[in-house]
């Protein structure tokens, strides 16, 4: 798969990303967006142009040639630096799938599918990951590594304790190494709501430990992202992943949609982190596929979905 960036692509790019994408009238601080590169290609020759491209200046690490983040050869991590640094781009975090497991207490349904992005690891490796993820966040130029919340139990609120008190533990290490741990709030694990995330947050009180605000996850468990989880979570996160949802027509299941098109408020929600002074990292995680499978395209109409809202 090849990425071709058009004239037209480019200067429809520019005129809807030249305004930085300002946080308020007189303000010169713009959202820090970017692009989690694997829902593009996993080829950052590939991912890359296209981020830049759209004079985006940040990208999100999880799944490079096939391999999860955790699994790159120093070789490999030395070449994908250059490459991001050849495109002029930041990371925003490490997304390590650090607690995407089973908790070992309340283990999650074995049949369930759930996306693990090419990892395999269990409790026993936890604390030899995250002192690798600190590791890769220094190597890469970020103090963030996203982490969850185990694989999401029938009943999350008896897993809770459990969750907190090993969260407790991680943003402690964190803390020694000077390294944030953002928090996604995922549907298919045991924080996956605003609510939950906020709740959780509060209680542990760490700078260590923030949020990964998801609205598209938490509209999954029929949270409603804004107002009502974001009243939660407000001022605890500082990384931000962008995507929508939507009913199937024929189902009336719900699915990833291009972004201002499902049932998202994200032309309120950009508003309120406008308004609250957001400055912390943002990512689109396009998870929407078009009918023709292309992701590339089904990016791009996220993309230009987002850009539409924030200019």
């Amino acid at each position: 798969m090849h990425l071709t960036l058009t004239r037209r692509d480019l200067c429809k790019a520019a005129l809807a990303a030249g305004a930085a994408f300002p946080l308020g009238a007189g303000q010169t601080n713009a959202f820090k967006l970017g692009i989690i590169t694997d829902e593009l290609s996993g080829n950052l020759e590939e991912s890359l142009p296209f981020i830049s491209g759209y004079h985006l200046h940040w990208c999100e690490l999880r799944e490079i040639q096939g391999k999860n983040i955790m699994n790159l050869s120093k070789e490999e991590q030395e070449r994908a630096r250059k490459l991001i640094e050849k495109h002029d781009l930041r990371v925003s975090d490490i997304a390590s799938p650090i607690f995407k497991w089973n908790l070992p207490r309340m283990p999650a349904h074995k049949d369930e599918k759930r996306d693990t992005f090419k990892a395999s690891f269990v409790e026993d490796d936890a604390n030899r990951l995250l002192e690798e993820s600190f590791n890769l966040a220094r190597f890469f130029g970020t103090r963030q590594v996203r982490i969850f919340s185990y694989w999401r139990v029938d009943a999350p609120e008896k897993a809770y304790p459990f969750v907190r008190d090993r969260l407790v533990q991680a943003a402690q290490l964190a803390v020694k190494n000077d390294m944030v741990l953002v928090l996604e709030n995922e549907h298919t694990c045991n924080i996956g709501t605003g609510v939950e995330m906020g709740r959780l947050l509060k209680e542990i009180n760490s700078p260590g430990l923030r949020g990964n605000w998801d609205p598209g996850n938490a509209a999954m468990l029929d949270e409603t992202p804004y107002p009502h989880g974001y009243e939660s979570v407000k001022g605890l996160f500082s990384h931000v992943h962008i995507k929508d949802v939507r009913k199937n027509a024929t189902t009336g299941k719900k699915e990833w949609a291009p972004v201002g098109g499902g049932i998202i408020d994200w032309k309120g929600q950009i508003h309120a982190l406008r308004n609250d002074g957001y400055d912390g990292t943002m990512s689109l995680e396009t998870h929407y596929l078009r009918a023709d499978r292309n992701k590339v395209e089904s990016t791009r109409e996220s993309l230009e979905g987002l850009l539409k809202i924030l200019s």
